[in-house]
């Protein structure tokens, strides 16, 4: 790890591969139920993410690379034509704000519940059913055992992921970010709690991890690397024997690829706990732009900056009440208070209705 000047912070500017930002504040991806059974952004949606293009750089909500993959109520996905020119609609407004956008690819893998997709079984590396329930449009309902994939139907995936890249430069994104965090399908093949596979796709950490390399590669393919992020969570996914040796193998290896970033999330609830993974070592490991995200605040935010342990900081919650996340940063404060209660309510409530420091976006 190299460390930056001091004078170096969250309002410095910067560079994510080939894109130039104004500062070191990113928006990360935020699930917010607001699109329709049919995955198609909206005006609406338009307008919110228009409301926070004064970020150095929008992640979008996660977003489905096909049908198989989605299994979220009121969530978006990049697979069919109406899709994209939802998404165009998007892209235009937050670039006439003078923003950025990349989208953030997603496939749930075995957290898919086949009311979603026709009574048919979830796909995951084995066939071993997630804990608990997710919520359907019916309700909530416990997670199905998925069926184990193919090694064509892995193959097929790997398309799918490089057809949504290639749908999303269409749409206008700026970049691309691979969602490789939490318990959906890249992590599910990364962690051998859920993937007992005994073929190249399995047993070995570098078995485990060829799915997410093999997708980076196909992602790289449609936008060249300065053009590809990728997003880990090694503290908020699912169980392995060895996690920090998992990790540390993954983020090694993300160095011969030159992206133009690796997000790590590093925590979701508390910053004064104790880690149960050493993100130093990993920081280390990692040659590129590295982006920490996980419960920071404008002090612990800076001194990141400052001492060379992120290059940029990305925010998730603290975007949904303030739109104008940066400018209120940099004024430290004040800062809207979150209702939570319309995180996930599916209207206008609490998603574009916060106000700004100085006028609203009408």
């Amino acid at each position: 790890m190299t460390k930056n000047p001091l004078e170096l912070s969250l309002f410095s500017r910067g560079n994510l591969g080939t894109l130039e930002t104004g500062s070191r504040v990113i928006m990360a991806a935020l699930t917010r139920a607001r699109v329709g059974r049919d995955g198609v952004p909206t005006d609406v949606n338009a307008k919110y993410y228009a409301q926070r293009a004064s970020a150095a750089m929008i992640i979008s909500e996660a977003t489905a690379i096909s049908a198989q993959g989605l299994g979220w109520v009121d969530t978006p996905g990049i697979f069919t034509d109406e899709q994209i020119e939802g998404w165009q609609k998007v892209t235009d407004e937050v670039h006439r704000r003078g923003g950025k956008i990349f989208i953030q690819l997603w496939h749930m893998g075995r957290e898919v519940h086949p009311d979603f997709i026709g009574g048919q079984a979830p796909v995951a590396p084995s066939p071993i059913a997630a804990e608990g329930e997710v919520h359907t449009y019916a309700g909530k309902k416990p997670y199905a055992v998925p069926r184990a994939l193919s090694h064509d139907e892995i193959q097929g995936i790997i398309s799918d992921y490089k057809q949504a890249a290639k749908n999303a430069l269409k749409a206008g994104f700026d970049g691309v970010e691979l969602h490789a965090a939490g318990p959906y399908l890249p992590a599910q093949f990364l962690h051998d709690s859920s993937n007992h596979r005994t073929d190249a796709y399995g047993g070995s950490v570098e078995n485990r991890a060829r799915f997410i390399f093999e997708v980076v590669s196909a992602l790289c393919e449609v936008w060249g690397s300065n053009r590809i992020g990728i997003k880990l969570s090694p503290e908020i996914s699912l169980a392995d024997s060895n996690t920090q040796a998992t990790y540390l193998y993954v983020v090694n290896q993300l160095n011969r690829y030159n992206l133009a970033y690796l997000q790590m999330m590093e925590r979701a609830w508390d910053r004064d706990e104790q880690p149960a993974i050493d993100h130093i070592q990993l920081r280390n490991t990692y040659k590129g732009r590295y982006v920490a995200n996980g419960m920071y605040d404008l002090d612990s935010a800076n001194k990141a900056i400052a001492n060379g342990s992120a290059d940029y900081i990305s925010f998730g919650r603290l975007f949904i009440s303030n739109p104008d996340l940066v400018e209120r940063l940099a004024n430290n404060g004040p800062y809207n208070e979150e209702d939570m209660s319309s995180f996930f309510t599916g209207d206008e409530r609490g998603y574009v209705d916060y106000p700004s420091l100085a006028v609203n976006i009408v």
